[in-house]
């Protein structure tokens, strides 16, 4: 009897060496799975994908050819001749190049670097708020959902030397009227005071979004510690946000580099070359004067200095962050 069901036994297959599975089932290679979600992955995102190399890279990659060819606009079209550097050669000896890049990195740091200090107390202040809170920031959006143009033509009636209302407000105070798109370095002032009026709004949404964020055990660990509003500050709000304020500056960066509508409509670039930047320099050579490899070596070396600069800047931010977590 013993002997019958030891057979027995022995020819059930038991639960735990089948699983439950039809015994000789062929078994699925454990990565065949993640390669089918990773094909369809694929697959669902190629549209977009698509999207992306046609607006995006494809334009990149034609107008560094561009740039390395003598091209020349024929009856057919454009005819491409052979590679040279000549584009660079004379962009990089020409000394309005440098004073365009001069202006264009003088007004990226010195609005960047505004924005940022209002922006943030903006935030300080919106999260202290309790009601209202919510008209404030609607109000405080309007300058940054105008379009750029619409802004710039709007402070252009603003500045006008003959009817503008700043020209008239500066004749009520000091008695007299002063041109301030006429001139070199009011232009300038002019410049950078809307922008720092269109996209603070910006940097001081994502510094609040950073400030919620922060918890408030923190805060409270603080307090008992004794620290003061300003140490707090220093020591705890503003390491908390470091990350935040990389975005928001990166992004200003970008944005603030490739201006082009707003000294376009307020000055054209002038007086003279005094605000033109490397964006409006580009489009000079380009569609002014036609010259299509001279314009893609503008563009594509100024898409090198904005990289190094981002690179150098990530740099630089991630030595903070890893000093700041030894410490």
């Amino acid at each position: 009897m013993s002997s019958v069901l030891h057979k027995k036994t022995a020819g059930t297959p038991s639960q735990g060496e089948g699983g439950g599975a039809r015994a000789g089932a062929p078994r699925k290679p454990p990565g065949s799975t993640a390669r089918r979600r990773a094909r369809a992955g694929w697959l669902f995102a190629s549209p977009a994908l698509l999207v992306i190399a046609a607006v995006t890279v494809f334009p990149v990659v034609f107008s560094l050819v561009l740039s390395f060819c003598e091209v020349r606009l024929e009856y057919g079209g454009l005819r491409f001749g052979s590679p040279t550097l000549a584009h660079y050669e004379a962009l990089l000896t020409h000394p309005e190049w440098y004073r365009a890049l001069a202006f264009t990195l003088g007004f990226t740091i010195v609005s960047v670097s505004i924005e940022l200090v209002l922006g943030t107390l903006t935030a300080l202040v919106l999260e202290r708020l309790g009601a209202g809170r919510g008209w404030i920031l609607a109000l405080l959006l309007l300058p940054w959902a105008l379009i750029n143009v619409i802004a710039a033509q709007l402070w252009s009636y603003l500045f006008n030397g003959t009817y503008g209302a700043v020209s008239w407000l500066c004749e009520q105070m000091f008695g007299t009227q002063p041109d301030i798109l006429g001139q070199p370095v009011p232009a300038m002032a002019a410049m950078v005071a809307v922008d720092v009026w269109k996209t603070t709004p910006f940097v001081a949404i994502v510094v609040l979004a950073g400030l919620m964020l922060i918890p408030g055990d923190v805060y409270e660990a603080a307090e008992i510690d004794g620290a003061s509003a300003w140490t707090t500050f220093w020591k705890v709000t503003l390491p908390q946000l470091r990350p935040i304020v990389a975005i928001a500056v990166l992004f200003r960066i970008l944005q603030a580099f490739g201006i082009f509508d707003l000294p376009f409509v307020l000055t054209q670039g002038g007086p003279g070359t005094a605000t033109q930047s490397v964006a409006i320099l580009g489009y000079r050579i380009l569609f002014r004067n036609l010259d299509f490899g001279g314009g893609a070596a503008v563009a594509v070396t100024t898409a090198v200095i904005v990289l190094g600069c981002c690179l150098l800047f990530l740099r630089v931010f991630r030595a903070q962050v890893d000093e700041g977590g030894r410490a």
